[in-house]
């Protein structure tokens, strides 16, 4: 019992000092880089405020959301806090400005985040497609995975390119180097990742695995995961030179040997450092490396931000 105590004072003192670390570096180097006083008009339509023939999609920050569908994920006020990453339904996270989808299934095309569940898969799709069919000119990332310890959907390949259809954009190594005007009116990169099941192929519908990229660090520690963010997206090529999409999560995890497991005030220890994030990737000169950013309840100073380092992009000011 002693130990057990002990180790918890050194893990409160741990955090405490990660804690202090961001409030220091965010006092001492603000939150400030090029292009960040830009904010988009209309959420729902940034990417169509932007220059289309310019927007090319390696230019793109990508707003995301972690663990996206989770919005309904097991029982309220008894599970949910503590597999509920997003409060925002699907459609929800894209008129705020969301432009990459992490959704995880089951054999059943359930929904899961580990062993919970939640609605079908193609309450999703339909979410998507409801705002696809209210934009014009919004290009969306959907990323697609069996989870962990479950075994793949049958047929769920065929499923998706059923249900998205004339939106899918083939998988291609050209697209990266494509502007949206030139893509249009294909609207969405679905990226598949089986755990069992063949991968998509060069030209299919379907995007495989290796499209879209990460080094996820499973902490509760908030300065690790933002230093370690840092390093691994040092480590990558700039956005102009790579065929795939690195994903950085600003997110951080509750810890199963830690008293505080809920989602919410675990991961708030980090989310409001996401601008912060992309003034240091300036200091640091990995600007040109970072695309897709992904955050757990995602708000709009998030997709703000995104947008803003997209377009300052586009207008050739970085």
């Amino acid at each position: 019992m002693g130990g057990h105590v002990s180790k918890q004072i050194e893990k409160r003192k741990s955090l405490s000092v990660e804690k202090k670390a961001l409030v220091d570096l965010k006092q001492s180097c603000g939150c400030d880089y090029p292009g960040c006083d830009y904010c988009p008009s209309d959420r729902k339509n940034w990417m169509a405020g932007l220059d289309l023939g310019k927007l090319t999609i390696n230019k793109i920050v990508w707003p995301g959301t972690h663990d996206s569908a989770t919005n309904k994920i097991g029982i309220p006020l008894i599970t949910r806090p503590f597999a509920q990453c997003q409060s925002l339904s699907i459609y929800e996270q894209l008129v705020r400005g969301a432009r990459l989808l992490d959704i995880r299934v089951q054999e059943d095309r359930r929904v899961c985040h580990g062993i919970l569940k939640t609605y079908s898969v193609d309450v999703v799709i339909e979410d998507v497609k409801k705002f696809l069919s209210e934009t014009t000119s919004e290009i969306i990332i959907l990323e697609i995975r069996t989870e962990f310890g479950h075994d793949d959907p049958p047929e769920f390949d065929k499923h998706l390119e059923e249900k998205l259809g004339d939106y899918l954009i083939h998988q291609d190594d050209h697209v990266f180097g494509k502007t949206v005007s030139q893509l249009l009116p294909k609207r969405v990169i679905c990226v598949w990742k089986p755990r069992k099941s063949a991968a998509p192929k060069a030209g299919s519908p379907l995007w495989s695995s290796g499209y879209l990229k990460d080094n996820w660090i499973d902490t509760d520690l908030p300065s690790t995961k933002f230093e370690s963010n840092l390093k691994h997206l040092s480590e990558q090529p700039p956005v102009l030179s790579r065929k795939f999409f690195y994903r950085v999560e600003n997110t951080v995890t509750p810890q199963a040997d830690n008293p505080v497991l809920c989602v919410r005030p675990v991961t708030r220890r980090i989310h409001g450092y996401a601008r912060l994030f992309m003034t240091q990737c300036f200091s640091r000169g990995i600007a040109d490396r970072l695309q897709v950013f992904s955050t757990d309840f995602i708000d709009a100073d998030f997709v703000d931000a995104c947008a803003a380092l997209t377009n300052a992009r586009v207008e050739g000011k970085v």
